[in-house]
């Protein structure tokens, strides 16, 4: 979508979206009992007797409730489990996890997750797309089909003007690496595509990190604002100022796993009183609270005393199962009428699938435009084509050999250029598509097919220009019909190779890793081929047969020879087909083995891609 597109839409006159603070059309009471989690962790030790793995508890049976209107705040030391619990209560955590979570009485469905927005700590946003881009690609996809794309860009645009994001909706969003908005207004943006959607629920994982008091005391009204429209709000939160703490209508103490409070943020101080642990002076209440959470407390002498957060645990326990058990019981029974998600949202996705690829590949090419064609790349490749031609510069047939050297080294140099390239494109992607998916915002067969194409007029192009420099400089045969069937058999070893790329990178998910991994498996593919070594041990001679080099090594061979033909030799004139490299490879100039050949490619090509695809299967769902 280019700038025009978007003016035009913008320019038309739609109704302005409700603003933030207004109601929303359906509520939802959270309630989790008694949440449990439990992973296992590897036991280090310098002997394998001393190895294994340790069941370790990271929530001890967590109780809580937060009902429409009301903003939920978690505090908690570092390693209490307070992102744990969020990514539980968001649907987003599998595993050992036990205990009661219902939304409105009923457990996580389809509907209730596109109800539900999750901002994740780490803001995960495209850098080279402005703000407007990032919130109108963001309408396009999560927005249903019953909104027409008018609207929806017109609901990014009112969105922007309701989080304060209008002075800077033309500034491409960044990075760390690349110069961008600033970090309170990224945050915004990560909010803003949640709200997008209208939520009746909306998680925030320490929403104010890293941001200055002012900042972060605009981002925290916002979100009370959009609880007192009848949200429910729930977030962690590090060490939130006074003027923050006393906006929160609600307030989770975690150490450890355990809970040490939940109520009222204004309570609580007063209930700590009751035990024993006033504050000495007037201080931040979130500064105490997280001392006690920390097993410190600091007398009227200003000493620091080591307490007893067990009798903490044991108190809360002691208390809400006297008041949390049939408080819970009521607020199940007065959300029963809001159970209505279900019903009114029959389709598993909110746009069709056609809608969803052609929105990922705009969004893809105009993301990607700037690192496909980047200047690095392209003189690279104008470098090595150059170089190629200068070193065959005008090598007739009387030099078969060093035509034949020429025809290996395309192969390989295309072999290797767009692999390493591919291996890097979902390992960069992981979060993204985490967050995306985790969200139900399209399906894993439109993202991966946009991506796949987006990819194309880069992965054809710089080989098509390649091909045109070095083969007409190196004096290969000048027929359009030979340099047609070498260009198809290059680009097609192309599509092979980025397939692979893919598969590996989509496989291990670790860049470093998989690059490894591609230069052992390519090496192999190029050793096996036959241009270095001719008399291949039989034992392992099968590696031809699933190498990428050897199919294309023929096809180009086949491109620029025929069976009858012959090269000046010692002798006078010789058949190609009798020269050793070719002989001993095994290479056919028939048109049934050079079909064969290009079969053989197109299964990879196929191949490869399912491999990258069932591989993403497991990326963004939560396991059982």
């Amino acid at each position: 979508m280019d700038h025009q597109e978007i003016a035009d839409i913008e320019s038309q006159n739609v109704d302005t979206p409700p603003h933030v603070s207004h109601k929303v059309k359906r509520q939802v009471t959270l309630k989790f009992d008694d949440v449990v989690y439990k992973i296992k962790t590897r036991k280090g030790g310098l002997f394998k007797k001393n190895r294994g793995t340790v069941e370790k508890e990271i929530l001890k049976g967590v109780t809580g409730v937060v009902e429409p209107g009301e903003m939920l705040a978690m505090l908690g030391p570092s390693g209490s489990g307070k992102t744990t619990l969020l990514t539980a209560l968001g649907g987003r955590l599998g595993g050992k996890l036990h205990g009661s979570i219902t939304y409105n009485g009923e457990a996580f469905s389809n509907a209730m997750k596109r109800n539900t927005g999750f901002v994740t700590q780490d803001d995960v946003l495209y850098p080279h797309l402005t703000v407007l881009e990032t919130l109108i690609f963001t309408a396009l996809l999560r927005l249903p089909n019953s909104i027409t794309k008018e609207k929806k860009v017109e609901q990014a645009k009112g969105v922007i003007d309701q989080l304060g994001l209008t002075r800077c909706k033309d500034s491409i969003v960044g990075s760390p690496y690349l110069r961008g908005v600033s970090g309170g207004e990224r945050k915004r943006v990560s909010i803003g595509q949640e709200l997008l959607i209208n939520p009746s629920l909306l998680f925030l994982d320490e929403p104010t990190s890293g941001l200055d008091s002012t900042t972060a005391q605009r981002i925290v009204s916002t979100l009370w604002e959009l609880a007192c429209g009848g949200r429910t709000v729930v977030m962690t939160i590090h060490q939130p100022s006074s003027r923050l703490y006393y906006m929160f209508h609600k307030v989770l103490l975690l150490s450890e796993g355990n809970t040490l409070y939940f109520g009222k943020g204004s309570e609580a101080i007063e209930y700590f009183s009751s035990m024993g642990y006033a504050p000495s002076l007037a201080m931040n209440p979130s500064d105490f609270l997280l001392d006690l959470a920390n097993g410190i407390y600091t007398d009227e002498f200003n000493e620091d005393h080591i307490i007893d957060k067990q009798k903490l645990i044991s108190v809360h326990k002691e208390n809400c199962a006297a008041q949390s058990k049939p408080a819970l019981k009521g607020i199940n029974d007065s959300g029963k009428d809001q159970n209505r998600f279900q019903e009114e949202s029959s389709e598993k996705w909110p746009t069709n699938w056609g809608q969803q690829f052609l929105v990922l590949l705009r969004r893809d090419i105009k993301e990607r435009r700037h690192e496909s064609f980047s200047l690095l790349r392209v003189c690279q490749v104008l470098v090595v084509a150059l170089i190629s031609g200068l070193l065959w510069f005008k090598s007739d047939i009387s030099h078969l050999q060093d035509q034949i050297g020429l025809l290996f080294f395309i192969s390989g140099f295309w072999g290797f250029f767009p692999l390493f390239q591919a291996i890097f494109t979902f390992p960069q992607e992981l979060m993204m598509l985490q967050k995306e998916r985790s969200s139900g915002m399209y399906r894993l067969s439109s993202y991966f097919m946009s991506r796949v194409v987006a990819d194309l007029p880069m992965e054809l192009v710089l080989p098509t220009i390649f091909l045109m420099i070095t083969y007409w400089m190196t004096g290969l045969k000048a027929n359009v019909v030979n340099f047609v069937c070498t260009l198809l058999s290059l680009l097609l070893n192309v599509l092979v190779a980025q397939g692979l790329g893919l598969a590996l990178g989509a496989s291990v998910m670790d860049q470093k890793a998989a690059t490894t991994l591609a230069s052992v498996i390519m090496l192999c593919f190029l050793l096996a081929g036959g241009f270095y070594v001719q008399h291949v041990p039989k034992f392992i001679a099968w590696i031809k047969y699933i190498s990428i080099s050897y199919y294309t090594y023929q096809l180009f061979i086949g491109s620029q020879y025929r069976y009858g033909e012959t090269y000046p030799c010692s002798t006078g004139q010789c058949r190609i087909v009798e020269f050793p490299s070719i002989k001993q490879m095994g290479v056919h100039f028939g048109l049934h083995d050079q079909l064969m050949a290009a079969l053989g490619l197109l299964i990879m090509l196929i191949v490869y891609r399912i491999i990258a695809y069932v591989a993403l299967m497991r990326i963004g769902v939560t396991k059982n």
